[in-house]
């Protein structure tokens, strides 16, 4: 038996060594939300030759009223307008290659205001939906309150890290999130839970076994005894996904970047994060039984 429990202090320090860099940048700048959320026309142009952000807006003209306009990774331009159709759409880019002859459409997307609020508002409900059902759900299947209550708080420890990611990759590179990113979100919410789930599986199945042995010391045994199936059956996601994130192309690219950062953090949190947790809460408990 390992006795990874006495470094849970050192577990939570690095956990917030990751956590608050990405926190401090939602907080200053927040994620930068596509058309899906915002509302309007995203077009993304492969113009054919080297150009500057100015020379671009020039070619539009007034065809195309442009709010953002910036360079891909890939060479592309991609522009944010206020919404058009597919006809607009045609004469915009007719003017553009008036000044870029090879420009060819990569992508079109229109979405109005009114349903990309609705949109971020179900997304909010979902995932305040999804963690108060795991709470009832896992509290109810282990007897107990705090399997459920840490299990969330693990949950939220890899939500917090994948939105943190990603603010600092909108900041610094652009990346934005859309209704992939949720879909994403949401895959790692319950892949967390169920990692975590494995852990508090075993720790109930010792209490019943070992009713004389300490609780850290169950907590030990149970994470010492499903280590080794947690990390053989995340690697094998992580291997995939990490392929495709190299050679799955641009449009799933981040999609499966947060899987993949998903996957990393919830192999992590139902060891050193959700586990520490609960013998923190049973320390906690001794203490108030004393006072």
């Amino acid at each position: 038996m390992i006795h990874f429990m006495r470094l849970r202090w050192l577990y939570f320090l690095l956990s917030a060594l990751v956590i608050v860099p990405g926190f401090i940048s939602l907080v200053m700048f927040g994620l930068k939300p596509s058309v899906d959320f915002t509302g309007g026309t995203e077009l993304q142009i492969a113009l054919g030759k080297p150009a500057l952000a100015e020379e671009v807006k020039n070619a539009f003209g007034e065809k195309l009223a442009i709010d953002e306009l910036s360079f891909l990774p890939n060479g592309d331009v991609s522009v944010r307008a206020k919404p058009i159709d597919n006809a607009a759409k045609d004469e915009a880019l007719g003017e553009l290659r008036k000044t870029f002859p090879d420009a060819k459409e990569s992508k079109f997307e229109t979405l109005g205001p009114t349903l990309g609020k609705e949109l971020l508002v179900k997304t909010l409900i979902a995932m305040l939906l999804s963690a108060g059902g795991i709470t009832l759900y896992v509290a109810y299947r282990f007897s107990e309150l705090k399997y459920g209550v840490c299990a969330v708080l693990a949950m939220f420890h890899d939500t917090f890290v994948l939105f943190g990611v990603f603010s600092l990759l909108g900041h610094f590179m652009g990346v934005e999130v859309d209704v992939l990113f949720v879909t994403a979100v949401l895959t790692i919410l319950s892949f967390s839970v169920h990692d975590t789930i494995v852990v508090y599986d075993r720790i109930r199945e010792l209490r019943h076994a070992q009713r004389g042995m300490r609780y850290e010391d169950l907590v030990d045994l149970a994470v010492t005894e499903t280590l080794s199936r947690s990390m053989n059956n995340s690697m094998t996601i992580i291997f995939m996904l990490f392929v495709l994130w190299l050679f799955g192309g641009s449009s799933m690219q981040w999609f499966v970047f947060a899987l993949l950062i998903g996957t990393v953090t919830g192999t992590y949190s139902s060891t050193f994060a959700a586990a520490p947790l609960l013998v923190v809460w049973d320390e906690m408990a001794k203490k108030r039984r004393k006072v």
